[in-house]
Formats: C-alpha cells, sequence, structure tokens
C-alpha cells in the first residue's frame, strides 16, 4: 500500500535536525535544481521563490504522490521531509480547519430546489459556453457596481486555488490543493461535508440525479482518480482510476450526459519526461466513458491511434519512445444533435509528431469512435526540456508548445449556423463547422501566443459573440523569471459570424505592483450584458459587452478573515473564472506557478444596498 501524504507528515519530526536540512540542500540539487532554479523563463516547473510560497504538506504531497513522485522515488520520508521543509522554510502543519465553519447541526438535504438557479461543472452547460443566463444569474448589468463581499473561504495547507466551484441547490462544491473536496452552503458558506481525495482536484465538479436516487456530484484527480460522492452527505459511491501511467491526471471536469460521465486525461510527462535518465515518452491522452451509477468503463479512445514505440536512443543512451502526448485538459462539449462529443488536445511530447495533437476531436457518444479531427498547428512535439540546459529529451522536430488549454464552445447562431468555437495558446481564435467535419469557417489572431500565451483556461460564448481573455504572459529578460508588468493582456469580443473583432479592452498595466503582469488567463465568464474576467494582477474585472466599459473591479490580493477559520490571502487569478448563481458572484483567488501571487481563498459577492 502507498503512503499517503498525510501519513507521512505524520510520521516524520515537525522540526528537522540541521544534518537532515544540508542532505535537503544535496538532494535538491540533485533531484529538483535543473528547473526550479532555472532562469529560463520558459521552464514552467515553480521557481525557488514560488516554492516558498507553499506549505511544507503541500510540497509534501506533491514529491510522496503527487505530481513530482517520481523526481523523488527512492528517497525515505524523511528524505522527502527535508526537501519540503528545504524549500518552503517550514516544517509540517499540525493544524486542522475541518471542524471550524460548520453549519447548524440538522441541516441537511438542498436548501434550495436542484432545478432552480445552478451553475453545473465547467461551462453551465453541455456546450461549456460559459454564459449564465439571466433567470440563472440574478444578476443585472446595473447590479454589478454593488458587488461587495459575502463571505471568503479559505484552503488550508496551499498556496493555489485552481478548482471551480459548482453550485446546485444552494450548496457549493469545490476541491482544491488541500486534497479535500468541500461542500458549503452557497448564501452563507458555512461547512456541510468535507471529503478527503487521494490527491488534489483541480478540475471543477459535476452534479447529476442517479436512477437509484441518489444526487451524486462526479470529479477527478491529479492522480487520475474518478470520484462518485453523495451530494447531500459526502458519503462515497464509486472511486475508479482511469489511466495507469504514472504521470496521468484529471484537469478538466467531467460532462455527464444521459447516465454517462465523459471525461478526458491529461498528464504531466511533458515535465517528468524531460530528464535525460527518462524514457520519453509514453502516455497518451485519451477519453473515457463511464457508467454514472457504479464507475464502470463503457469505452476508453486514446487521442493517438497508435501505440508509443521504441524510437531513437538520446545523448547518454536512453531509449526513447513516441509518438505521445495530446493531452486532454479541459472538459468534453456534448452535441445532442449528431450525438457526438468534442475534445481539444495538448502538443505531441515526442517524435514523430502526430496529427490528433493541437487539434479538436469529435468522437461517438456511444462507442468512442473518432469521427474527424481538426489539427490547429502541425509538429508540435514539446517537452519541458526543449526550454532547460540539457535538452536531450527535447524531441529532434521541435514545435512552439501552442496547445489547447479550454474546452470546445458549441454554439448556434441566430441563422441556425452551428459553430465550434475556440481559443489556442497560439493567440488564434478558430471556429470549426461540427456538421461537416471540423471544416475551418474562420480564424482570427488576438495576441502572440506562447508557452504561457494566447487564450489559456477559457472563453465564453452566447448567440452573437466569443469572448476570450489574451493571457501572453511575458518575463523580464533578466533572468530573474520575474513577471513583466507592462507585458500581456487584453479582452476580446469576436462576432461569430464572421470572426470580426467587435468588442476590445486594452491591458491594464500594472505599474509598480510586485510580482504582476496585465495578463488575463483565468476562464472568462458571461452574462447578459457583462463580461467577467480574472487577471494574474489578482483584480477580477466586469465589463459591459455593448461599449466595453468597466463596471467593477475588485482586487482579491489581500488578506481575507474566512468563515472556516483559516487565515487566507488572494493572489493571481489563473484556471478557473467567476461563476454567478441566483445573485451571488463565487471566484477563487490565488496561483503561485508561474511567479504568480499565491492565495488560498474562495470569495462570495452579494449585492448591496444602494
Amino acid at each position: 500500500m502507498k503512503l499517503s501524504a498525510a501519513i507521512a507528515v505524520a510520521l516524520i519530526s515537525p522540526c528537522l535536525p540541521a544534518t537532515a536540512q544540508q542532505g535537503g540542500a544535496a538532494l535538491y540539487a540533485q533531484r529538483c535544481a535543473q528547473c526550479h532554479d532555472s532562469s529560463n523563463t520558459d521552464i514552467r516547473a515553480p521557481s525557488r521563490t514560488a516554492l516558498q510560497s507553499k506549505s511544507f504538506d503541500e510540497v509534501l504531497g506533491a514529491i510522496t504522490t503527487g505530481a513530482m513522485a517520481s523526481f523523488a522515488q527512492g528517497l525515505t520520508n524523511d528524505e522527502r521531509a527535508a526537501i519540503a521543509s528545504l524549500v518552503t522554510g517550514k516544517t509540517a502543519s499540525q493544524a486542522s480547519a475541518d471542524s471550524a465553519g460548520q453549519c447548524a447541526q440538522g441541516e441537511a438535504g438542498f436548501p434550495q430546489p436542484i432545478d432552480g438557479p445552478r451553475w453545473n461543472g465547467w461551462g453551465a452547460d453541455l456546450s461549456n459556453s460559459r454564459f449564465q443566463p439571466a433567470a440563472m444569474a440574478g444578476l443585472a448589468p446595473d447590479q454589478v457596481p454593488r458587488l461587495r463581499l459575502k463571505w471568503a473561504f479559505g484552503f488550508p495547507d496551499t498556496s493555489v486555488a485552481f478548482a471551480q466551484p459548482t453550485v446546485i441547490g444552494g450548496l457549493l462544491f469545490v476541491g482544491g490543493g488541500d486534497r479535500k473536496v468541500h461542500a458549503l452552503d452557497a448564501k452563507t458558506g458555512c461547512t456541510r461535508w468535507v471529503f478527503p481525495t487521494d490527491a488534489p482536484v483541480r478540475a471543477a465538479i459535476s452534479f447529476a440525479p442517479m436512477k437509484n436516487g441518489q444526487s451524486a456530484i462526479f470529479f477527478g484527480d491529479v492522480l487520475a482518480n474518478v470520484y462518485a460522492v453523495n451530494a447531500t452527505t459526502g458519503a462515497l459511491i464509486w472511486k475508479s482510476k482511469v489511466e495507469n501511467h504514472p504521470a496521468a491526471r484529471i484537469t478538466g471536469a467531467p460532462t455527464f450526459y444521459s447516465g454517462v460521465v465523459y471525461l478526458g486525461v491529461s498528464s504531466i510527462e511533458e515535465a517528468t519526461g524531460s530528464r535525460p535518465t527518462y524514457q520519453c515518452c509514453t502516455f497518451r491522452g485519451s477519453v473515457v466513458a463511464l457508467k454514472a451509477e457504479t464507475g464502470a468503463q463503457i469505452w476508453k479512445t486514446y487521442s493517438i491511434s497508435e501505440a508509443p514505440h521504441p524510437t531513437r536512443t538520446n545523448a547518454i543512451g536512453t531509449q526513447l519512445f513516441g509518438p505521445a502526448g495530446a493531452s486532454v485538459w479541459s472538459a468534453p462539449t456534448i452535441d445532442v444533435e449528431r450525438q457526438a462529443l468534442y475534445v481539444a488536445t495538448s502538443n505531441s511530447y515526442a517524435d514523430p509528431a502526430t496529427d490528433t495533437s493541437d487539434a479538436i476531436l469529435a468522437l461517438d457518444l456511444a462507442t468512442g469512435r473518432m469521427l474527424w479531427h481538426q489539427q490547429a498547428t502541425p509538429k508540435d512535439s514539446f517537452v519541458v526540456a526543449c526550454f532547460g540546459t540539457d535538452q536531450s529529451n527535447c524531441p529532434q522536430d521541435r514545435g512552439p508548445d501552442h496547445d489547447f488549454g479550454q474546452s470546445p464552445i458549441l454554439v448556434t447562431l441566430h441563422d441556425g449556423q452551428r459553430e465550434l468555437v475556440i481559443g489556442q495558446k497560439s493567440g488564434v481564435v478558430h471556429a470549426l463547422d461540427p456538421d461537416h467535419e471540423g471544416k475551418i469557417l474562420w480564424q482570427t489572431r488576438i495576441g502572440q501566443g506562447g508557452p504561457l500565451g494566447g487564450t489559456e483556461w477559457g472563453s465564453a460564448a452566447d448567440q452573437d459573440r466569443i469572448y476570450v481573455a489574451n493571457s501572453d504572459v511575458r518575463f523580464l529578460r533578466d533572468g530573474s523569471r520575474r513577471l513583466s508588468s507592462s507585458e500581456g493582456g487584453g479582452l476580446f469580443g469576436l462576432d461569430l459570424a464572421t470572426g470580426k473583432i467587435e468588442m476590445q479592452v486594452a491591458p491594464v498595466a500594472c505599474g509598480d505592483r510586485p510580482q504582476c503582469s496585465p495578463a488575463l488567463s483565468a476562464a472568462v465568464t458571461l452574462i447578459p450584458g457583462v463580461v467577467f474576467s480574472g487577471g494574474v494582477s489578482g483584480f477580477l474585472r466586469a465589463y459591459a459587452t455593448d461599449d466595453a466599459r468597466l463596471l467593477w473591479e475588485i482586487d482579491t490580493a489581500r488578506d481575507y478573515t474566512t468563515v472556516n477559520g483559516v487565515p487566507a490571502r488572494g493572489g493571481a487569478m489563473d484556471g478557473p473564472g467567476s461563476v454567478v448563481v441566483d445573485g451571488m458572484l463565487y471566484v477563487n483567488s490565488g496561483y503561485a506557478q508561474w511567479g504568480g501571487l499565491p492565495g488560498n481563498v474562495l470569495l462570495a459577492f452579494e449585492v448591496g444596498t444602494p
């Protein structure tokens, strides 16, 4: 049985001796420094400064059972603890906040009807539109300027708040880096129940009533486990491991439709495969269909049909493999009319590059058979080693790392034309025809693009426009890995029929604000007349869709008193977007990766009195 991070913490002395600290420095230099101490701003491992913002438990979990476990393979518990203590300057946390902020005893079931105002999963609907209709939003444009903080919830022992909440029937469900899923009262923030997970949950949660009368929530963790949990009690219904590759993870929300849970599988082999002694690369992205009642697999389709095979050896003689990659980072989109499913894929990891990477794939809902695919960027083979000092495992035909990090949005225009619209890290927004095998209808550039550039986590669309935020994160050119405070950003509204830019918001520079970038990496959210966009700066802003005027802004990067008693602070906004339900707005703040401000808070806003 694998040793969990929690058990490992309990076995480790909270005060490590100086000899252990010295050992931690040596182990760090051997196992970690190549990426974390690099001055190359394109390496996506957190800098040493960013690691200092994390908790001891967070780093220990990452190198024990989490994303970085392969780098710590063969180390003892004390050696892992020494590394965690060295890079964070902290020791094991003894505090627990699970008992704080509990709802009153006797509260059970849903406070409100489940068919009332809600935001389910990543995109609020099967089309992943991230558009909340007026009846569900309960928030009019003239009320937005009066939004004020109602409550804040702190995630303990973590420096990121990277899982978007779901709101159903007056309950809010959210995962996080603290290896727990929390069920909160959406109006007050008090805790109904807490469910422990094997690894952090960074995906949004999806809800569905099941045939047996239970109401369930579905979610995945970064060890590629998928869970079904009773929505009102927090009891486990089933758990399923959908991919055994050690680098596999779930980063996109599951999508429920007609008794089946569909989800994509991604990985971090792009990073772990960069060591010259690693036989890179053997992971293939996939889409999995599971029975909602039991978790049993119905079908699994790999994004690359050909299994990886030996290709060449690198400079030190390590056997390399390919093809690999084409991860599915985001939630699947369901096309009820065509009984199809659409996903977007990442870059390839190895030679030879595949034509299903950086692509939109269409699969048959019943069988998983691939119906068609449309590639946006050919020959995009890339691993993190391509930006390092040792490029032994970098593909020979290296690409620009322009994958898709967001879900395709299925829209129907006023004239009946259907489109799949999506933004890409290349800085290009694409419109495809789902009824003619993904034929390209238009393409519009809104950013320069890059490994952290273009459009990142999510766009939003109604029947008229797609709203796209531009990241284009840039760093100072002094090798410090500090964010540029003047480069990146911009918000755009594109006409769905033509791709023409009809609404535009200029980047908002940071001035002298530390660890700040004008980049807009977080997912965009849309309600009638208003578009919300969170920035790496920590600001959340709301703009009128008719003339791009600023309606409201809030600086989330500050300290908060929380309903659960956890010390909390906001920071960079990256990944999840706002969720608007029944007159309230919910948003996470804090993202310590890439030099951004750390944070660990979920914020809930309501409309104040005039």
